[in-house]
C-alpha cells in the first residue's frame, strides 16, 4: 500500500535511499565494481567481467539484494563505484557491464535489463559524481550506523514569518443553507497505450496485459484487469464521458501520474504523448471546467528523475515543464505558468477567497536520485510556500494544497518542515489533497506542542488505474462553497468505482457506481480533523468498522488476507503519521509492535 521514508537515521533496509538508485544497486554498482577492480588490478578496462564478479562479491557477503547487503560487501561495492566515478570511467562501459550482470544473474529479461540501465545510467552517475556521497555514508544508510555515518540528508529548516500565529479557532459547520462546491479529484490515471485485451495478465515483467498468451488464466479484460496492469484508453475515455454526463462540478484537481508503469522502455517522446493526449481528452470532455493539475513522479523519464532548477542543459526538466505549460495553458494564468516552467509548482486564485497551491512533491521524494546533490529545500519550494501562505493569511484567503506524493512519504527533513508549515498556517490551509499510493486513505496532522490536537487532514484519494489488482476509481469532494466567510473546508467526500468483474462480463455495459460516502459510512456529523481523529480511535476498538475501512481502502477489491496484527498496527500508525519517520505520533496507539516492525510492513506494501 505505502512506503514511508526511512529518514536520516540509517537502517538495515535502506528506506531513506532514493529508490531509483536502490533499484539500480544490483545493476550499476556491481558493474562499476567490476570496472574499478579491473583498473585497480591494472588489467585494463573490461578485464574483470561478470564471471569474475560473481566470484568476488560473494566473498564479501553480497547476495545481489540490497536488503541483504552486509557491511563488508557494501564497503567493497561502494569503494569501487566511488573510484570508478572519480576516475570518470566510461558511462557506456558501465552500462554494458551492468546490463550483462543483470542478465547473468537473472534479475530481469535481457530487454528489460538493457533498457533500464540505458535510461538510468547516465543520470545516476552524474548525480553520484556531483553529490558529496561517499562509501562510508551510503553504507551507514544501507547497513546501519555500525557500518558508517549517514548525514547527507541532515536536518534543515525553512524560515517561518515573525508574525505571531493568529488565535486558533476550531472549525464550525457552515450556516444553514450555505452554498457548497463539488470538486472532482482525479489521480494516477496511468494510461497504457500498449494494453491488449485478451493478453497475459500474469507476465514476469513489472507491467502486464501488454501481449503474450495467458497461461491457464483468463486474458486481460477489455476495460482493465485485476493484476499488474494499467488502463487502456477506452476506459479513460469512458470515465471522462461519464463525468461529463454526471456533473456539474465547480473545480477539478488532477494530481498526476499520466504514463504507464513500463518505466524500463519509456522515452521523452512517450511521456509527452501521454501528457498531450490525456490533457486534450480532459479538455474535450470536461469543457470549460477549471482543471488544476499537479506533477506526478511518473511524468519524467527516467521515472522519479526531477533535477532541481540548478541542473542545466539537456539533463534538466525544462523539456517537461515547458510542455506542461503548453498543455495546461487553457487552465492556468500567466503567473502560474511562469513558476510551472521553472520548477513544476504554482499558485493561483481559484475562487473568491480561495487560493490554490500546486506543489511539485518530487522535490521531497526519496526516489528522486537528483536530490543526492542537494536535498535542502529543492527549488526553494517550501520557502516559497511559506510566502504564499503568509500573504494569504494577511489577505484573508483560504488555501487548498494539491500534490502527488503525500507528505508522510517524503524525506524526513522535507516532511518535518512541511508539518511545521501546516501547524503555523492551520487557520489558512483549508484542505490538502494527494494521490500516489493508489489506495483510499488519509493522514492526520496534530499540534506540534502535544501531538494530540488534530488540526489538519491530508486526503489521499484512490487511483483511476487498476495497478495493482484494484478497481478503477475517482473521488468527489464536497467543500464549503463561495460566500463571504466561507471556510472552504471539506464537508464530505464520495468515492466511485468501475467494478471490473461486472464490466468485463460478456455483453455487459460498464457502469461507474458510488462505492461510499465518508459521512454516511463513518457516521460523521462533520468531516473536520477532529472527526477523522475520533474515527481512528474507533478503528482500534470496533473491528467491523476497521475491516470496512480495509475493504474501502482497496476500492472494493482488497487482498485475500485479512488485515490483522502488524498490518492493522501499521495501517493505524500510517493514518496518524503525516510527519515522515516520527515514532512519537504512533505512541498513543499503544501498539505491541515496534516502530521498526511497522516501518518494515510499510515498505513491503507499495504500488508506486
Amino acid at each position: 500500500m505505502r512506503a514511508r521514508s526511512g529518514g536520516g537515521g540509517g537502517g538495515g533496509d535502506g528506506g531513506g535511499l532514493p529508490r531509483a538508485l536502490v533499484l539500480l544497486l544490483p545493476l550499476l554498482l556491481p558493474a562499476a565494481a567490476a570496472a574499478s577492480l579491473a583498473w585497480l588490478a591494472g588489467a585494463g578496462a573490461g578485464a574483470t567481467g561478470p564471471d569474475d564478479l560473481e566470484t568476488r562479491l560473494p566473498v564479501a557477503g553480497a547476495r545481489f539484494g540490497w536488503r541483504n547487503l552486509s557491511c563488508p560487501a557494501c564497503r567493497v561495492l561502494f569503494a569501487a563505484i566511488d573510484a570508478s566515478a572519480q576516475l570518470e570511467t566510461s558511462v557506456e562501459h558501465l552500462q554494458r557491464l551492468a546490463a550483462t550482470v543483470c542478465v547473468r544473474l537473472h534479475l530481469a529479461r535481457p530487454e528489460v535489463c538493457e533498457e533500464i540501465v540505458r535510461l538510468f545510467g547516465r543520470d545516476v552517475v552524474t548525480a553520484w559524481v556531483r553529490s558529496v556521497l561517499r562509501p562510508a555514508e551510503i553504507c551507514g544508510l544501507l547497513v546501519g550506523q555500525r557500518c558508517g555515518h549517514w548525514d547527507i540528508y541532515s536536518d534543515w529548516n525553512v524560515t517561518l514569518p515573525g508574525t505571531p500565529k493568529p488565535p486558533v479557532r476550531p472549525p464550525a459547520p457552515p450556516p444553514p443553507g450555505a452554498p457548497t462546491a463539488r470538486v472532482l479529484f482525479l489521480t494516477d490515471l496511468h494510461w497504457d497505450r500498449d494494453y491488449l485485451p485478451g493478453s497475459d495478465p500474469a507476465c514476469k515483467d513489472p507491467l502486464c496485459c501488454r501481449g503474450g498468451r495467458p497461461r491457464g488464466a483468463e486474458g486481460a479484460g477489455y476495460w482493465g484487469s485485476y493484476s499488474n496492469c494499467d488502463l487502456p484508453l477506452q476506459t479513460l475515455e469512458h470515465l471522462l464521458r461519464h463525468l461529463a454526463a454526471t456533473g456539474p462540478f465547480d473545480l477539478a484537481y488532477w494530481t498526476g501520474d499520466i504514463p504507464a508503469h513500463n518505466v524500463w522502455e519509456q522515452s521523452r517522446a512517450d511521456q509527452l504523448q501521454a501528457l498531450r493526449t490525456i490533457s486534450g481528452l480532459i479538455q474535450k470532455y470536461l469543457g470549460p471546467l477549471p482543471v488544476y493539475p499537479a506533477v506526478g513522479n511518473h511524468e519524467s523519464v527516467p521515472v522519479n528523475a526531477f533535477p532541481p532548477p540548478f541542473v542545466p542543459g539537456n539533463q534538466s526538466s525544462a523539456w517537461l515543464y515547458h510542455a506542461m505549460a503548453e498543455a495546461w495553458e487553457p487552465w492556468l494564468p500567466p503567473e502560474a505558468l511562469e513558476t510551472l516552467r521553472v520548477g513544476g509548482f504554482y499558485t493561483l486564485r481559484a475562487r473568491p477567497g480561495l487560493r490554490l497551491v500546486s506543489l511539485n512533491m518530487n522535490f521531497c521524494s526519496e526516489a528522486n536520485f537528483w536530490l543526492l546533490i542537494n536535498a535542502t529545500d529543492p527549488a526553494g519550494q517550501l520557502q516559497w510556500l511559506v510566502g504564499v501562505l503568509q500573504r494569504a493569511e494577511e489577505s484573508g484567503e483560504k488555501v487548498h494544497i494539491i500534490g502527488h506524493i503525500p507528505p508522510s512519504h517524503c524525506m524526513r527533513s522535507w516532511g518535518w518542515n512541511y508539518y511545521r508549515i501546516i501547524n503555523r498556517f492551520e487557520g489558512t490551509v483549508a484542505g490538502q489533497f494527494f494521490g500516489h499510493t493508489h489506495v483510499d486513505e488519509f493522514e492526520l496532522f496534530y499540534d506540534e506542542e502535544t501531538l494530540s490536537r488534530p488540526l489538519g487532514v491530508a486526503f489521499v484519494a484512490p487511483s483511476v488505474t487498476t495497478f495493482i489488482s484494484l478497481n478503477p476509481g475517482y473521488r468527489i469532494y464536497l467543500v464549503d462553497g463561495v460566500y463571504p466567510g466561507s471556510s472552504y473546508m471539506v464537508l464530505d467526500h464520495e468515492t466511485f468505482i468501475l467494478n471490473l468483474t461486472l464490466a468485463n462480463a460478456p455483453g455487459a455495459t460498464p457502469q461507474w457506481q458510488r462505492l461510499y460516502g465518508a459521512r454516511e459510512t463513518y457516521g460523521f456529523a462533520t468531516a473536520f480533523p477532529a472527526d477523522w481523529d475520533r474515527l481512528l480511535q474507533r478503528f482500534q476498538v470496533e473491528e467491523p468498522l476497521f475491516q470496512r475501512f480495509w475493504y474501502l481502502l482497496y476500492k472494493g477489491h482488497p487482498p485475500r488476507e485479512p488485515c490483522q496484527d502488524v498490518c492493522k498496527a501499521a495501517l493505524l500508525c500510517a493514518l496518524r503519521t503525516a510527519r515522515a519517520d516520527d515514532p512519537k505520533l504512533c505512541q498513543p496507539l499503544a501498539s505491541r509492535f515496534s516502530f521498526f516492525e511497522i516501518q518494515g510492513w510499510w515498505r513491503r506494501q507499495r504500488f508506486c
